[in-house]
């Protein structure tokens, strides 16, 4: 796969713009970046490693393409692009941010290629190295190996970002957001995976999101919110152990909650997400992180 070069790309070491040279991508100050033969750029820093090789391994990764492509997600894919295409014209940089292998950003790519007009630049970038080199055989954007921590593009350059079930770190987006940019978080609602969860857990909490308040006090006003809940088709013991692989629970629960998530089978799960779609304001109170649930 070529890499797909993007003007918005900056340095990660000092956060000069990075131009395209053979093989590689060049800062001014001599900063080298090869393009990995898969397509991708590894901008990430070795200060934004929490281990040597960090986010979901290879088996992770496979698990999570493997349960995306049979399809049990597609409603959430098309409620996302839903929101997305009003945000979308020739000139527009739409990021998905944590990507992963690429599903969503796939799914848009395709839902905008059939409109047979609009051109935006397409950029993903996960932590996981082993999810980008999937994400490149999935379709045409450019693919980074970076973090939400230390995003490699230019301030004031993006005018969408998609953090889906993942980790966002508000004051990164909102630095790489244009004025008018767009923020949208999408999340586990509190009947997400009920039944699995009532297997795997002796008791099931779900305690009440506090993004809201986060968001706003990051400098992000609330646009729309909005949910999707559905119901999967059965799944197969196979398909239950990729969704669990995909999810925190695989680390929270314990030995006798995945064994017996390991005997399920035909087994059909409640799908609950919510939809924030936010906007960036002039006006900070102060920065915010916060961890999302994921699948």
């Amino acid at each position: 796969m070529k890499f797909v070069y993007s003007e918005v790309l900056r340095c990660p070491l000092d956060h000069h713009p990075l131009k395209l040279d053979i093989g590689c991508l060049r800062c001014p100050d001599g900063h080298v970046f090869d393009i990995a033969s898969q397509g991708y750029v590894n901008l990430l820093g070795a200060a934004d490693k929490r281990s040597r090789n960090p986010g979901d391994g290879k088996e992770m990764v496979t698990a999570r393409r493997d349960f995306l492509n049979a399809g049990h997600y597609q409603p959430a894919a098309d409620a996302l692009n839903r929101l997305v295409e009003p945000l979308v014209s020739n000139n527009s940089v739409i990021v998905d941010a944590g990507c992963g292998e690429g599903y969503y950003l796939q799914q848009l790519a395709k839902k905008i290629a059939a409109s047979g007009v609009l051109k935006p630049s397409l950029v993903g970038f996960d932590i996981s190295k082993s999810a980008i080199r999937a994400a490149t055989r999935r379709s045409n954007a450019t693919w980074l190996v970076a973090s939400n921590r230390n995003i490699p593009l230019v301030a004031n350059s993006v005018d969408c970002v998609l953090s889906l079930f993942g980790f966002p770190i508000l004051n990164s987006f909102r630095s790489v957001l244009k004025a008018s940019g767009s923020l949208i978080l999408v999340d586990a609602g509190p009947q997400h995976l009920i039944e699995l969860r009532k297997v795997i857990y002796p008791q099931v909490h779900h305690s009440d999101s506090k993004m809201l308040q986060q968001v706003c006090a990051a400098g992000f006003l609330p646009e729309k919110t909005s949910t999707l809940q559905f119901q999967t088709d059965p799944l197969s013991q196979l398909e239950v152990h990729q969704l669990l692989s995909m999810t925190p629970h695989l680390f929270r629960a314990t030995k006798e909650g995945k064994a017996r998530a390991a005997l399920l089978d035909n087994f059909r799960v409640t799908v609950d997400i919510v939809f924030q779609h936010l906007k960036k304001s002039g006006k900070i109170e102060s920065f915010s992180s916060s961890n999302g649930d994921v699948g």
